[in-house]
């Protein structure tokens, strides 16, 4: 669906007359309005109290909507073609949605899942600001009620609209504190030790380019059980999430002296590597050639890459966000500032459970020494320019289609918090739209890690079995560390 088709084509005019002069969405804004990249971002909550709109909506009057995207619509210029920012009045009641639900509906966890999952199949009119809040006045297993923020991708990426959430919120312990971020070390910018150290990144950043190019030409994935096929992103997906401790992933982290997102993608790696493994075993005429482990299913030499996505900011300031939409400013945080890497994920049955995160590591490092961020950043602008935003799109479709999937990480709040009054149990951020049929999401919120799964059912038809497999794949892998850390330590 191309979005761009229902955006409103108007004219608007300053008071004395003049047409006003507004400012065009950025390239990157741009291109989530193209087919193939008409993507939403939506985020779910858990309250602990039933769930009060009237409060919710009052409150957002005076903090949501003091954001120029959130009260602004998206318009077509029909002279130039281009897409603007124009500020409009914001009704808060087209934007906060209380669907009337019966208090006795025999299974509210399930009514629950597929509201959501029906969300994903529909799209936000351009007649107004492209977000929306559905509020869930239901008791489920875990919760009181749930919240479900949507936003368009061309608002801002996933780290602006977690950090916008963010600043509506504050501590639940001390309700005048805005919630805290675990600090990152990555200062955003690549540091060089010596001239080889310079002759790495130059050559990580080439090989990184040719694959790219040779991804848009002929360089597809395999197609396995978890590949999608043509028109995936206009199906509905299903959300599932699979929460873990966080003191199980820092387990991991210190044993094998690693980083967090290192753990994170090692599990994920095993995780699918189990999925798809059962996956094949139900698969009569599979390939088993050369294959030694009778428990082995899974065909030699697959290719599943991720598009895996870097935020390239060099820091994120909750409390900063804040102050600015005070001031009814955008600010230098917001937008869509991110690139990606394709990130080869090794998928097979392993003997050593720490391989898969020694693996991800290794290719995890070599993508971050690299300029394939900010490449496949300003290539964006690059082909705009030369050949136009249609061209752009087709791009980025083709190359987001030809791998497997999606993979992304967000830092959550450190603290419990509180939305409007309300406590959350969790926040879960993912996406619909992508040309991919699996995405996998991971934030944390507290002492637990999320791992958010957006799938389409049409090809994953069992997602919550493949989160199933992710949380044992992290069991499995932290008990390897420990019983190394105990070997060694003897």
């Amino acid at each position: 669906m191309d979005s761009s088709k229902g955006v409103k084509q108007i004219k608007t005019k300053a008071k004395d007359g003049r047409e006003e002069d507004h400012e065009p969405l950025s390239p990157m804004a741009r291109l989530f309005h193209e087919p193939g990249s008409n993507v939403y971002i939506i985020t779910m909550m858990g309250a602990k109290t039933k769930i009060n709109p009237d409060v919710v909506k009052q409150n957002m009057i005076h903090s949501v909507l003091w954001h120029p995207r959130l009260s602004s619509l998206q318009v077509l210029d029909k002279e130039t073609g281009s897409i603007k920012w124009v500020p409009t009045n914001v009704n808060i009641d087209d934007h906060v949605i209380v669907p009337d639900i019966d208090p006795n509906i025999t299974c509210p966890d399930k009514f629950v899942d597929d509201y959501i999952s029906k969300l994903s199949s529909s799209h936000i009119e351009n007649s107004k600001p492209l977000w929306d809040l559905h509020l869930l006045d239901i008791k489920t297993s875990n919760d009181e009620g749930t919240g479900v923020f949507r936003f368009h991708h061309s608002l801002g990426d996933g780290l602006s609209l977690m950090t916008l959430l963010l600043a509506t919120t504050r501590q639940s312990s001390d309700t005048n504190a805005l919630p805290t971020l675990p600090k990152s070390k990555n200062s955003g910018y690549i540091k060089f030790s010596s001239a080889w150290s310079l002759v790495q990144m130059l050559w990580n950043s080439i090989v990184a380019v040719v694959m790219f190019i040779f991804t848009l030409l002929f360089h597809k994935d395999t197609d396995t059980p978890l590949k999608a096929g043509v028109g995936v992103e206009n199906r509905p997906r299903r959300f599932v999430r699979k929460t873990v401790s966080l003191a199980d992933v820092k387990a991991v982290k210190d044993a094998m002296n690693v980083t967090l997102n290192d753990v994170a993608l090692g599990v994920t790696q095993a995780g699918l590597s189990s999925y798809l493994n059962r996956r094949y075993s139900e698969i009569r005429d599979v390939d088993r050639t050369n294959v030694h482990d009778k428990n082995d299913f899974i065909p030699k030499n697959i290719r599943l890459r991720a598009t895996f996505f870097f935020n390239l900011r060099a820091t994120t300031r909750i409390d900063t966000l804040a102050e600015t939409m005070k001031t009814g400013k955008v600010g230098r945080q917001w937008g869509n500032r991110i690139g990606y890497v394709l990130l080869p994920f090794a998928i097979g049955v392993k003997r050593n459970p720490l391989d898969y995160v020694k693996e991800a590591k290794a290719v995890i490092d070599r993508k971050k020494f690299s300029l394939e961020p900010l490449f496949t950043h300003y290539v964006v602008y690059l082909i705009l320019k030369l050949f136009g935003i249609k061209a752009v799109g087709k791009l980025n479709h083709k190359l987001f289609f030809n791998t497997t999937l999606w993979f992304t990480s967000l830092p959550g709040p450190e603290q419990e918090v509180t939305f409007y009054g309300h406590d959350l149990t969790y926040i879960a951020p993912s996406c619909y739209g992508q040309p991919n049929s699996l995405m996998i999401h991971v934030v944390s919120y507290m002492n637990k890690l999320t791992f958010v799964i957006s799938a389409d059912e049409e090809t994953i038809p069992d997602p919550q079995r493949s989160g199933d497999d992710l949380e044992e794949a992290l069991h499995v892998i932290k008990a390897s560390a420990l019983l190394r850390e105990s070997v060694k330590n003897k």
